[in-house]
């Protein structure tokens, strides 16, 4: 039975470790030292999946990580990230993807702006108020 400290370090542990899978690089670093090869690693990315559970997900500042995971369930995935190709271009399509994801969300949130401001009336023309 684990304490109410050891519970916390291991939430902690889990969840920095979950959002590290976020990284094709830190992949591509596992990859090529063998780890996604070992069983008994593998077994820990599929016991891993519990963080895409809403109670577990909401702590996540990297939700991301949760598509890296599902993937790495796939031994032919696993087996790709060895190549640095391979994760370089995961890398360049998230950095397209935010991109697209931060001028798009910037677009819907000027425009939920203007239609929030209420309607200003335009000044009077000439010096009829200063009348």
């Amino acid at each position: 039975m684990e304490t109410e400290e050891q519970a916390r370090n291991r939430f902690q542990s889990e969840l920095e470790f979950v959002q590290c899978l976020a990284n094709p690089n830190y992949l591509n670093f596992l990859a090529q030292r063998g780890f996604l090869r070992e069983r008994t690693f593998i077994n820990y990315l599929k016991y891993l999946l519990y963080w895409k559970e809403p109670e577990y997900a909401k702590f996540l500042k990297y939700p991301h990580c949760l598509h890296m995971l599902e993937l790495l369930q796939y031994e032919h995935f696993r087996k790709e990230l060895v190549n640095a190709q391979c994760a370089k271009f995961i890398d360049e399509q998230q950095l397209l993807h935010w991109q697209h994801y931060s001028r798009k969300r910037t677009r819907l949130q000027q425009a939920l702006a203007e239609q929030q401001q209420p309607q200003q009336q335009p000044p009077p023309h000439g010096n009829a108020a200063a009348k």
